[in-house]
């Protein structure tokens, strides 16, 4: 995700918002409309418990997650990761996700679901819009919301690597004032029924930016290294998992959209 400048006012902390910013806005709230507590409430415990029923998730460095604010930059091999995500974290603070990256989310049973509950941040295709999600960022941050995004920005395979990240984690951490939390998820790249998933959650990595400050490049660029690392280490032992039966298969694909237009061949499985 490139670097984003936005303004330093939003329409929730303002009563009018002017010029170009207007449309954007407007639009937004149309894609992901402000919901109810018991909305988001609902589609959570129900993202949770689905993860928890199909496997089992063990959460691995609980204790490291603050109780206020944060972005979680996480790991994502796979469409079901915020299920797991929603599995492992506690529910306060409140957890939404930036993304995912839609043209209309009010299309599609997945898109429909975050939608009704209020649980995502969208932007459109090729990075339009990311001016709104960040204001809307800023609000929920600012009523005391974590927001948890895929860093590397796309599914990947292999399970003990990392694609290198993208800006919009360390941005929207600096923008916001708040620490990133790297958090690692193995097991999802096949989604084999009641197989391990682990969560894993690293050290908080403090901002150095002040609240509603625009950060430089320098600071974006070195946050984006430390979490990379961060993350790197936290995946280092995760290893690549068999095909699953027919209904792993099915489910791991059912929602996964690959840059390459379809799943690449599995990598070579490294035996301990």
């Amino acid at each position: 995700m490139r670097t984003l400048q936005s303004r330093d006012t939003s329409a929730g902390t303002t009563g009018t918002v002017r010029g170009s910013d207007a449309r954007p806005l407007d639009r937004h709230r149309v894609q992901a409309p402000p919901r109810s507590i018991w909305r988001y409430f609902a589609v959570r415990i129900l993202m949770g418990r689905l993860a928890r029923m199909y496997s089992r998730v063990r959460i691995e460095g609980a204790e490291r997650l603050p109780n206020a604010p944060a972005v979680l930059c996480f790991s994502h091999q796979n469409w079901a990761d915020p299920f797991y995500v929603y599995a492992a974290i506690p529910s306060r603070p409140r957890v939404y996700f930036f993304g995912p990256e839609q043209e209309d989310m009010r299309r599609g049973v997945r898109n429909r679901l975050m939608r009704w509950g209020g649980v995502a941040v969208p932007y459109q295709p090729g990075n339009r819009g990311l001016v709104a999600a960040t204001a809307r960022v800023q609000e929920l941050v600012l009523g005391g919301a974590s927001i948890a995004i895929a860093g590397e920005g796309r599914i990947h395979l292999g399970e003990g690597g990392i694609l290198p990240l993208r800006e919009g984690a360390a941005y929207l951490s600096l923008r916001a004032g708040v620490p990133m939390v790297p958090v690692a998820i193995g097991g999802t790249s096949w989604l084999g029924f009641r197989r391990t998933v682990r969560v894993r959650i690293g050290l908080p990595i403090d901002s150095v930016a002040a609240t509603l400050r625009r950060p430089t490049m320098e600071e974006v660029a070195r946050l984006t290294e430390l979490a990379q690392f961060a993350l790197e280490s936290l995946v280092a032992d995760f290893q690549d998992q068999p095909r699953p039966g027919p209904l792993g298969r099915w489910l791991t694909e059912l929602f996964n959209e690959w840059p390459e237009g379809a799943r690449p061949p599995d990598p070579p499985r490294i035996v301990a």
